[in-house]
């Protein structure tokens, strides 16, 4: 009999099992399901080893990662490579901040150490889901919940990583994989090209814009993610 597969899940930024559950739901009977906690480590490696150890053994596992969980799914792809049947990239870039993004960053981040971190507000809510989203009363709650439940610590650590993170276009081009990377449409955080930039160097990629959907693509339409991410776990491996 041949064994299930596994599927890691790994959460963006202020985000935590919650970002997953229409997956969990919709695609448990494809695979053993399994979502990292990526709040305890301050860099992508030790997020990368920790998501990796909830898999026991050697054994090879299908992962997929939404904005900061898509570096680590990169960093799993590119340094363990062995590890991975097959990679999904949700609503990610490869490429490091630019020098205003970094800026901003550190911005937020002096803010955060003053005491000023209030998580996601509604202030932001529009640049992390679809502006037809935003009378959603269940997904914005859930969406702010996840960041206060991250908190202001395992926001710094979240964002230390993510400040000093590789720049992975390099790499790409060597993962042989199944990969599916997929984006909003509008995605305001990670736009489009970012997705078409890490397609074009992954060798076989395939590529699926979401409509009327923002960043948080696993929340905003599951329908369609689910469809897609189905058939990336059904694609055969080589």
């Amino acid at each position: 009999m041949t064994a299930r597969q596994t599927l890691l899940l790994l959460p963006g930024l202020l985000c935590d099992a919650r970002l997953w559950v229409p997956q969990r739901a919709a695609l448990g009977d494809l695979a053993e399901i399994v979502v990292a906690d990526l709040t305890q480590q301050e860099s992508m490696r030790a997020m990368a080893e920790a998501a990796l150890a909830l898999v026991p053994g050697e054994r090879q596992v299908a992962v997929a990662g939404l904005s900061m969980g898509g570096y680590v799914a990169m960093e799993i792809a590119c340094t363990w490579p062995e590890r991975v049947s097959r990679l999904a990239l949700l609503d990610t870039r490869a490429q490091p901040d630019s020098p205003v993004a970094a800026a901003a960053r550190r911005d937020l981040l002096g803010l955060a150490r003053q005491g000023r971190f209030k998580g996601v507000t509604r202030r932001l809510l529009p640049t992390l889901i679809h502006p037809s989203r935003l009378a959603d009363v269940a997904l914005t709650q859930l969406v702010m919940a996840m960041a206060e439940a991250v908190g202001r610590e395992g926001f710094f650590r979240q964002m230390r990583a993510i400040m000093a993170r590789a720049d992975r276009r390099p790499a790409l081009a060597a993962i042989c994989c199944p990969t599916l990377v997929l984006c909003g449409r509008e995605d305001a955080r990670t736009p489009p090209a970012d997705s078409e930039e890490i397609a074009a160097l992954i060798p076989g990629a395939k590529l699926a814009l979401i409509e009327t959907c923002g960043h948080l693509t696993s929340l905003e339409q599951p329908g369609p993610v689910n469809e897609a991410l189905r058939e990336w776990l059904m694609a055969p491996t080589p």
